[in-house]
């Protein structure tokens, strides 16, 4: 089983910076960023796939990065010009399903993962 930590949240103003880390023990192959504000579903953020395919969603491409430091197994997520909306609990998700993640669209989508972080609070004010 898959184990995800992540870290790195926090509150800052906005404009700030901020990355968060997402540790995971054993083999993932596909490994994504959510977030969900209070009242509101779960969306996705960014994902990437077998270390170098990666996706961005629109309400963040420009601002955000996620990359993957494989030697330590740890994916990232840098997070430049936050605005208040960006304001939620993260969420770090992965999958070791190669099928599951190949499947077009899947990457986007939270029934992709079985396994999730427990989250960490990003706060923007303005």
């Amino acid at each position: 089983e898959v184990h995800v930590v992540e870290s790195g949240g926090g509150s800052v103003q906005s404009g700030g910076s901020l990355r968060l880390s997402c540790a995971v023990s054993g083999y993932t192959y596909c490994m994504a960023w959510f977030r969900q504000a209070p009242g509101k579903e779960r969306e996705f953020v960014s994902s990437i796939i077998n270390n170098d395919r990666t996706s961005v969603s629109d309400s963040v491409k420009g601002r955000f990065t996620i990359s993957k430091d494989n030697a330590k197994n740890t994916l990232y997520l840098q997070m430049n010009s936050l605005k208040p909306e960006d304001t939620a609990m993260y969420y770090c998700a992965a999958d070791d399903n190669i099928w599951v993640c190949g499947k077009i669209g899947a990457t986007g989508s939270t029934l992709t993962y079985n396994y999730w972080g427990q989250g960490t609070q990003v706060t923007v004010s303005s």
